[in-house]
């Protein structure tokens, strides 16, 4: 027969197990540092040029457009050819902006996207292509080329008495059409230290995300400057190898702390709720008040060939409707989840949700920063 083991799980074991399984659940409402962060000195720039597209079926600037003018009379003369303003037509030319994002580490030869705007009274800049624009930056300096053939996500057709449109004609983008002529140098690591910019900054996030760094690498190398900053001393380890200090601070989870908030949108009825927003112990009552009014004009006409005129007796019927709503109890720290089932028990919609919100705010029972968009 078999027999019945007593062997006992040690405490110990339990305790690890039950250890663990927090550590997971509170892992899976973490998110990366690379998420919630970014390096300082590693940043985009902002690229900008005036150029021209050609090409264009009759739908460019106008001779209104005068820069237009000026700038195809400038580009002939320096291919050589002198033109007068008055013999250009820029019907197929239109004048443009061209604005692209420099990405960081970007290398000499590499390519980037542009966009490209209309800035005079093109109806439309399909089929044209871009001719070579210098881009610049802030200071002045050239960082890139664009060049181009435009990919356009809209269309404008029509005739003289009627035209359909759809999205943005005058608006396109050359996929890959800038090339990079200027390196930006990108120095995230001066002084042997790196300071990570909080994409919202928070003080409890600061703390959390420079403890998960220390637990990481052993030491005390990191420090929550202030809301919106950590900086991290490279360790001796790690001097030469960067990219992997980066990698394995970039990896590591973090559980981000978010203020109580209600962001309401009185434009398109649209309420976000935060996890954190509670409740004091509040009473809520919500009703609808439905009022219709009918016009039936009563109308009585003479006998033909009479001298009567048309008599028009107005005849109005109002009916009013009140709907009847319970009275719901919130309790003191009630959760998210908790408001939701209240909001739901008493069938309130989205644009009532905004009145409610108000309501409870003014009562001084909504324990969350209202914030009206």
């Amino acid at each position: 027969m078999p027999t019945r083991s007593n062997a006992r799980v040690p405490f110990s074991f339990l305790f690890s197990v039950i250890l663990l399984l927090l550590q997971v659940a509170e892992m899976s409402y973490a998110a990366r540092i690379k998420d919630l962060a970014c390096l300082e000195g590693v940043r985009r720039n902002q690229l900008v040029g005036y150029g021209l597209v050609v090409g264009l079926q009759g739908t460019g600037d106008g001779k209104k457009a005068r820069f237009t003018v000026q700038s195809m009379a400038s580009m002939l003369e320096r291919m050589g050819m002198t033109v007068g303003l008055k013999d250009i037509n820029v019907d197929n030319v239109a004048a443009v902006m061209v604005t692209a994002d420099l990405p960081p580490f970007a290398r000499s030869g590499s390519r980037i996207d542009v966009l490209v705007s209309s800035i005079g009274d093109a109806d439309s800049l399909y089929g044209g292509t871009l001719l070579m624009t210098p881009l610049r930056g802030a200071d002045g300096g050239v960082y890139a080329v664009a060049q181009g053939a435009l990919s356009i996500g809209g269309i404008l057709s029509g005739g003289k008495a009627a035209s359909v449109q759809k999205n943005f004609p005058t608006v396109g983008r050359v996929v890959q059409g800038a090339l990079v002529e200027r390196e930006v140098s990108a120095n995230f690591a001066e002084d042997n230290t790196l300071n990570l910019i909080l994409n919202m900054p928070d003080f409890t996030t600061a703390a959390r995300m420079s403890e998960a760094i220390n637990d990481a690498l052993l030491s005390n190398s990191a420090q929550a400057v202030d809301p919106g900053r950590v900086s991290v001393t490279v360790p001796e380890r790690y001097e030469g190898d960067l990219v992997g200090l980066v990698t394995l601070i970039e990896g590591l989870d973090v559980s981000r702390d978010m203020a109580a908030r209600v962001v309401i949108n009185e434009r398109t009825g649209t309420v976000v709720i935060g996890d954190n927003v509670r409740l004091s112990t509040v009473a809520i009552s919500h009703g609808n008040l439905s009022i219709e009014i009918k016009e039936s004009p009563t109308v009585s006409q003479p006998m033909p060939f009479s001298s009567g005129e048309t008599v028009v007796t107005p005849n109005t019927s109002i009916s009013v409707t009140e709907e009847r709503s319970k009275l719901f109890l919130v309790k003191s720290g009630s959760t998210i989840g908790e408001l939701v089932k209240a909001m739901n028990a008493l069938g309130v919609s989205p644009r009532d949700l905004i009145t409610v919100f108000q309501a409870i705010k003014a009562a001084g029972a909504l324990d969350a920063e209202l914030e009206i968009m």
